[in-house]
């Protein structure tokens, strides 16, 4: 299988591009994301032609909004340099499923970058480069490499790069009502984890062929907003309660209060989601049900990720 398309900060991948002509080599990207994920890089100071080395930059606030300016040379202004690279690549940022970002970077840094006003610094901004980009892919999932530590906001940045990927994919087959129904149903389960209020499938009841186009285009956009919503404990228990009815005539007493327990035992925090979502998929083997097995809550991206087994 091809592996998925996702924009990277290049010293993250070792390259030697940081100001001082270092990286900032992260091995979980390397050696674990990697075996999944194409990780194709990007430099925007370099792009612009500041070299490595080269005199370090950081976000003042001016009369004329937040600006890139040199740190021992305020003459030095890149902002439109590296807003106009950012513009540049939009074609080439619509091409990827998702992002890493290298974080506290003036011109990548996702949030909470440090913007300095009469020299003193307040943790408000967003890297010049990082924010054209956001703003011109507002679908693209983007995360910052030291939150990647983090299990459940590991867990939420990939999943939805696998959304977007299969929306993708869905898109380069050809849009029809029936694909898209499907689409949803698919990821039903995966949308009443994040946000269980909401009900994305009233907004389908009313797709045709003549406005799938539209329809879509509102779906994916209500879709991946939804997703950043990082899942609850609570509302995985709610998932799995969910799913729990689809077996309730197949299980036997003793198999019922076992999968009660365990999911008892997730809620409390004693047990990872993994060792619930396993014992389903157990009883499902043994008395298959088609929507179950055709939802992407059960295996939403590569087991071998081991993402589950942290939450």
């Amino acid at each position: 299988m091809n592996k998925i398309p996702i924009g990277i900060s290049s010293c993250l991948l070792g390259q030697p591009v940081r100001y001082d002509g270092g990286h900032k080599l992260d091995s979980y990207i390397t050696g674990t994301l990697a075996q999944y994920f194409d990780l194709i890089p990007f430099c925007p100071e370099v792009a612009i032609g500041m070299g490595t080395p080269r005199p370090t930059i950081q976000l003042v606030k001016t009369g004329d909004g937040i600006r890139s300016l040199g740190v021992k040379n305020a003459d030095m202004d890149v902002t439109e340099s590296l807003q106009g690279y950012a513009d540049r690549q939009k074609q080439a940022h619509g091409s990827l499923c998702g992002y890493i970002l290298k974080k506290d970077s003036p011109s990548c840094g996702m949030e909470r970058v440090k913007v300095y006003s009469n020299n003193q610094p307040q943790k408000i901004g967003i890297g010049i480069y990082a924010e054209i980009m956001m703003r011109n892919h507002p679908l693209l999932p983007v995360e910052e490499e030291g939150r990647l530590g983090d299990p459940r906001l590991r867990e939420n940045f990939i999943q939805r790069v696998y959304v977007l990927h299969r929306w993708k994919q869905l898109l380069a087959e050809g849009l029809s009502p029936s694909r898209l129904t499907r689409f949803h149903a698919r990821h039903k389960l995966i949308v009443m984890s994040h946000d269980s209020t909401i009900e994305l499938g009233q907004l389908l009841a009313s797709v045709t062929k003549s406005n799938v186009g539209d329809v879509a285009q509102t779906y994916i956009a209500q879709l991946m907003k939804t997703l950043k919503k990082v899942a609850s404990r609570k509302s995985h228990v709610n998932v799995l309660q969910h799913i729990q009815g689809y077996l309730k005539k197949e299980l036997e007493a003793d198999d019922k209060a076992e999968l009660y327990e365990l999911i008892e035992r997730y809620r409390q925090g004693e047990v990872p989601l993994i060792v619930p979502l396993t014992l389903i998929k157990h009883h499902f083997r043994k008395n298959p049900d088609p929507y179950s097995e055709d939802s992407y809550y059960m295996s939403p991206y590569p087991q071998a990720l081991q993402l589950i087994n942290s939450l």
